[in-house]
């Protein structure tokens, strides 16, 4: 079961979505919420901890989804965090809906993040249930893609908790052919990862994190 982790006054569950992600860098920093791949898996497993934890009456105050990603232009190892998310299976254009909205919702196709950390360069993701590579990328708008950010946060709209997502890029330059494609880098972006964390880890203990709600945010609240 995955373990809040205490910055100051600030609880923060991490989530990711594979073991593979989780390597020994930040092992010795947190233990996560592990979903499983994909939309389905990640709204699931978020959606039951969350629960839980609110039960509990220790709800988190900040959600980080953490892992990787593939991109077809961004640099492999490099890290990012993630500004905006959007959903590439969800097309109910037929019925006259835009691409990417969700019939009767009343949200956009593109949704922002509300938490940035300072210093980090900010992507676009776009998250589904498909593995994206080769050609798939020129129909994909979005600097990186992923399987759970957008249902993650989703989640964390209905529990009223901010997400900050992290992402480093494991693959996309080249056709995939094999799990190895995505793993091979694996480790040298869990040691990259692992310093991040302790970037707005310690901004985050010198200011707890002041979360107005979402429906009265306007700018995306910044961490250090």
């Amino acid at each position: 079961m995955a373990q809040l982790s205490r910055f100051g006054d600030t609880k923060v569950l991490f989530i990711m979505a594979a073991e593979l992600e989780y390597g020994p860098h930040l092992q010795a920093r947190f233990t996560p919420l592990i979903t499983g791949v994909g939309p389905v898996e990640g709204a699931v497993s978020a959606t039951r901890a969350l629960a839980r934890l609110e039960a509990l009456g220790t709800k988190p105050d900040l959600v980080v989804s953490i892992g990787s990603a593939g991109s077809a232009h961004l640099r492999k190892t490099d890290i990012y965090q993630v500004s905006e998310v959007s959903y590439r299976d969800m097309d109910a254009s037929a019925l006259g809906f835009e691409k990417g909205t969700t019939p009767f919702l009343d949200l956009p196709a593109v949704l922002s993040l509300p938490v940035m950390i300072a210093g980090v360069p900010a992507a676009t993701l776009s998250t589904g249930a498909n593995i994206v590579s080769g050609e798939a990328y020129k129909d994909i708008p979005t600097d990186m893609v992923d399987m759970e950010t957008f249902a993650i946060l989703r989640v964390c709209h209905q529990f009223d908790v901010p997400l900050l997502a992290l992402r480093g890029v494991s693959d996309g330059d080249a056709e995939l052919s094999d799990v190895t494609d995505w793993t091979e880098y694996l480790h040298i972006i869990d040691e990259k990862l692992a310093a991040i964390v302790d970037q707005f880890g310690a901004a985050l203990s010198e200011r707890p994190l002041d979360w107005p709600g979402y429906k009265a945010l306007r700018t995306p609240i910044q961490i250090g």
